[in-house]
């Protein structure tokens, strides 16, 4: 027998000795699908597969966009036109808002001053100092500031450097005092913003507001008002007794 003869036998053999041993081991083993499938959750629990993950935020993001793009999608299908359609209806709607806000101007609250300055109850100006003074002690500057700008024009009703007129506004009342007192005009129509902002325009009166509104109560009651009338007459004679001369 040859060499070559020999070890084609020897290869052989070991092909037939692996195959042999191949064959007596067992099939290998499985896993059943309930366990194999916790495993598989809690590997795939692990940190290291989740560092990439979105946050919260992006994740809400993104579903709104989706949220967005179904929405708009939807609206381009039943748009004439399609997708072009819709975007020329939202330059339509977009141009009549801006036309509008360009004419109108931004909304702001105002007061409204057509609303009285006194309500059913007459009272004194004494009255309404006590009150101002009572919501003052408190610290409740809106009321405080409303009791004050009625008690300035109430004392000028009771010195009949205004007419008692129902219906009067604070602004009415500022316009006719700065005609009998013109020296304090501007404080006047001060105090009548302040008292319309709180009362009308939903604002908050601070502690300055109010001790604003009292100087000029005080101020008032020592002013000596203009008397128009009187100077009219006063210089009516003067002027005919020159033109008699």
């Amino acid at each position: 027998m040859t060499r070559t003869s020999i070890r084609t036998l020897l290869s052989a053999g070991d092909i037939s000795a692996l195959s042999s041993a191949g064959s007596t081991d067992e099939p290998p083993l499985t896993t059943p699908r309930d366990p194999a499938r916790e495993a598989a959750r809690r590997e795939l629990s692990k940190r290291m597969y989740h560092e990439n993950d979105p946050s919260l935020i992006q994740r809400a993001l993104d579903a709104f966009w989706d949220w967005l793009g179904k929405l708009l999608n939807a609206a381009s299908t039943a748009t004439p036109g399609g997708t072009l359609g819709l975007v020329v209806v939202i330059l339509a709607v977009v141009a009549l808002v801006a036309a509008l806000w360009w004419r109108l101007g931004t909304p702001r609250r105002r007061p409204t001053s057509s609303a009285t300055l006194f309500d059913d109850r007459p009272r004194s100006a004494a009255d309404h100092r006590a009150a101002a003074e009572a919501h003052a002690a408190q610290g409740h500057w809106n009321q405080a500031v409303q009791e004050r700008m009625r008690a300035l024009v109430r004392a000028l009703e009771e010195r009949a450097l205004l007419d008692v007129r129902p219906g009067r506004t604070a602004d009415e009342a500022a316009a006719e005092a700065g005609r009998a007192l013109p020296a304090h005009t501007d404080r006047l129509r001060a105090a009548a913003r302040d008292f319309d902002d709180v009362t009308y325009g939903g604002r908050s009166a601070t502690e300055q507001a109010y001790h604003r509104i009292t100087e000029l109560d005080r101020d008032l009651e020592r002013t000596k008002p203009r008397l128009v009338t009187s100077s009219a007459h006063s210089t009516a004679p003067n002027t005919r007794q020159g033109a008699t001369e």
